[in-house]
């Protein structure tokens, strides 16, 4: 039977979450003595990107450069105006770690920059766990939540004060995290489409036009894996997608703050001129 690789990784998350159960206390702990973590804020200039940390990619390979590299690339990332940083703490196939998230948001809390987890969360235990290690945000992937489970994890980061990126891979996601939502008008959800099959690994960037039309009005969409140049961007924007994560291509670059620069300039003159008439 051909390896499915999205459920393997619930399946390891899930053993991770069980060893939390003895952890509310000190992470409710934790919390409380920490500060509240930069908020998400989205540019007026209509258009942002998440950049993304991780030390290796399934598909890729190894991508951190060596030790000491995390503070240089996130200075790169603030300094080329990403909005979020986005940051892998899976262990088995992505190379990650609290540690790295923890790092990340006292960097990014000098310059004002939420820090967002990146796993395959399960248990609201893991939300708890990502806000006492700093994080701003949540990615929440639908396809492995059933429905009270999402409204629990959802739940539990409306309290945490953590806002999130839901995730979609077709058009059931999105019609459940329509549906979810709903009620949700005060909670800070972004719409994700993820162009990669988590269960294959295959890339689908035709994905991204498919399901636009099925994007929940009043959340921010944001698209997801693959994007690898400027020139990927106009077109999402035109599809009606908010924002873009870049995670491959900005570990893999070697001057990651110009890269973000020429994105962010590409795509937002670009809105600028059409919104003028040229």
């Amino acid at each position: 039977m051909k390896k499915d690789f999205l459920s393997e990784l619930t399946a390891l998350s899930r053993q991770r979450a069980r060893r939390l159960a003895t952890d509310l206390d000190k992470f409710r702990a934790l919390i409380e003595q920490s500060v509240v973590p930069p908020a998400l804020r989205l540019s007026a200039d209509g258009f942002d990107l998440i950049a993304e940390y991780k030390r290796r990619s399934p598909t890729l390979g190894k991508l951190a450069r060596p030790t000491g590299d995390l503070g240089r690339q996130l200075s790169a990332y603030a300094k080329g105006g990403a909005a979020m940083i986005s940051v892998l703490t899976e262990t088995a196939h992505f190379d990650g770690s609290l540690l790295h998230l923890s790092a990340a948001a006292r960097l990014m809390r000098q310059v004002d920059i939420p820090v967002m987890r990146k796993d395959f969360l399960v248990d609201p235990l893991q939300l708890y766990e990502a806000r006492a290690a700093g994080a701003g945000g949540v990615l929440l992937i639908i396809r492995i939540l059933d429905d009270p489970a999402l409204e629990n994890m959802l739940d539990c980061a409306a309290e945490l004060g953590l806002f999130v990126l839901a995730e979609a891979f077709d058009r059931t996601d999105l019609t459940r995290l329509a549906e979810v939502s709903v009620a949700r008008e005060n909670q800070q959800i972004l719409a994700g489409v993820n162009c990669r099959d988590l269960s294959t690994l295959e890339l689908k960037p035709e994905r991204f036009f498919e399901l636009a039309p099925l994007l929940p009005p009043g959340l921010p969409a944001v698209a997801e894996s693959g994007i690898g140049n400027s020139a990927d961007l106009p077109a999402l924007a035109d599809a009606g997608y908010r924002l873009a994560l870049i995670g491959g291509a900005l570990m893999r670059h070697a001057q990651p703050a110009d890269f973000l620069s020429a994105c962010l300039a590409g795509v937002r003159n670009r809105a600028a001129r059409l919104a003028g008439g040229d």
